[in-house]
C-alpha cells in the first residue's frame, strides 16, 4: 500500500490540497490535487484554518481509494495562521480526527511559501493579494517582515496596489487630479460608476482578494502607458524590495526567490523588483524559485512524516 504525504495551501487567492507519494520507487502512484474555497476575515476571525479542514474532508471523499491510515504526514500552510486565525493551536487536534495515524503540522503560508521555493537557507517573498517575507536558516533564525493585512501591511501586495488605484482613480474622478483619469476610466468599466465602489468594496468578507483583482487592471494600464498606474508599480516595487532586504537579518544566507503571482510568470512587478534589490544589494543573489507553496506543504508533510519537523519555528504541531 502506498504512503502519502498531505499538503495544503490555503490564502486569499484559494486553497489547494496536493497527495503525493512518499518514497514511491515504482512511481506506479500520481500526485493528486484539489481545488478549494478562498480565505474570508470577518468580526469571527479568519475561516483559513477552517478552509483547510474542509479540503482534506473533500478530498478523502472525492478519492474513496485513498485510506486515511496511508496518510503518514499531513501540513497545511496557512495565511494569518500567526495572526488572524481564531485559536490556531486548536486545529492539529481537528486535523489528526481526521487522519489518525498522520504526524501533522500548521505553519504561516510564508513557511511552505519558504521550503517550496528555495529549500535551505535563504529569504524568500510571497507576494499576491498580500506580501510576506521569511528569512531562515530554516534552523534557529526565523525572521518575518510584514503579512501583517492590507490594513496594517502587505506593502506592494496585490490589495494595496488595488487600493492605490481606487484612491487615485476616485482622485480623478472627483476633479483632484488628473494622474489617475485612465484609471478611473477602466475602473468604472470594471466595477461601475465611483458612489457605487464603497458598496462594491467595503461590503466583501474577502475584502483584500476583491482589492487585489484590480492589479492586474492596474499593469494594463501601465503597459498601455498611463504613468499614474506605473507610478503605482514602481511604488509597490519599492516597497516590496524593502521588505525582501529587511529579512536578510543576520544568519540568514544572501539568498532570495519571488514567489507568489504578483512577481512571477507575466507579471511586470517582478522585474522592478528585482532590479530594485539588484541596485541596492548587488551581493544577494536571487533565485528562480524551485516550486510553490503547495509543494513547500507537501515536502513540509513529508518532513513531518519522517519525524524531521525542524525543532525550532513558527509551526504549530
Amino acid at each position: 500500500m502506498s504512503q502519502w504525504a498531505l499538503g495544503i495551501d490555503v490564502g486569499a487567492s484559494g486553497s489547494r490540497l496536493a497527495l503525493a507519494p512518499i518514497e514511491d520507487r515504482a512511481g506506479s502512484a500520481e500526485v493528486r490535487q484539489l481545488a478549494g474555497e478562498r480565505l474570508a476575515v470577518g468580526p469571527g476571525g479568519s475561516t483559513a484554518a477552517q478552509v483547510a479542514l474542509d479540503l482534506v474532508t473533500a478530498a478523502l471523499d472525492a478519492w474513496p481509494d485513498i485510506d486515511p491510515a496511508s496518510i503518514r504526514g499531513a501540513a497545511a500552510g496557512v495565511a494569518g495562521l500567526e495572526t488572524v486565525v481564531t485559536d490556531p493551536a486548536s486545529y492539529p487536534a481537528r486535523l489528526r480526527e481526521l487522519l489518525p495515524t498522520a504526524t501533522v503540522a500548521f505553519a504561516g503560508d510564508m513557511v511552505t511559501a519558504h521550503l517550496g521555493a528555495l529549500g535551505e537557507g535563504g529569504a524568500v517573498l510571497a507576494a499576491g493579494t498580500g506580501s510576506i517575507v521569511l528569512g531562515t536558516d530554516l534552523d534557529t533564525v526565523w525572521h518575518r517582515v510584514d503579512g501583517w493585512g492590507h490594513l496594517i501591511g502587505d506593502l506592494g501586495s496585490g490589495a494595496w496596489i488595488g487600493t492605490r488605484a481606487l484612491q487615485l482613480a476616485a482622485a480623478a474622478g472627483d476633479g483632484r487630479g488628473l494622474a489617475g483619469a485612465a484609471l478611473h476610466a477602466a475602473l468604472v468599466s470594471r466595477i461601475g460608476p465611483l458612489p457605487s465602489w464603497p458598496a462594491t468594496i467595503y461590503h466583501r468578507a474577502d475584502r483584500a482578494g476583491a482589492l487585489a483583482e484590480l492589479a492586474p487592471l492596474v499593469q494594463d494600464c501601465a503597459r498601455s502607458g498611463d504613468a499614474g498606474a506605473a507610478r503605482i508599480l514602481d511604488e509597490a516595487a519599492r516597497h516590496l524590495a524593502d521588505s525582501l532586504l529587511a529579512a536578510l537579518v543576520h544568519g540568514v544566507p544572501r539568498v532570495a526567490a519571488l514567489v507568489g503571482g504578483l512577481v512571477t510568470g507575466e507579471s511586470m512587478l517582478g522585474p522592478l523588483v528585482r532590479r530594485e534589490v539588484a541596485r541596492r544589494r548587488p551581493d544577494v543573489e536571487l533565485r528562480a524559485p524551485l516550486g510553490t507553496p503547495l509543494d513547500g506543504a507537501v515536502r513540509l508533510a513529508a518532513l513531518a512524516a519522517a519525524g524531521r519537523l525542524p525543532t525550532e519555528g513558527p509551526l504549530v504541531r
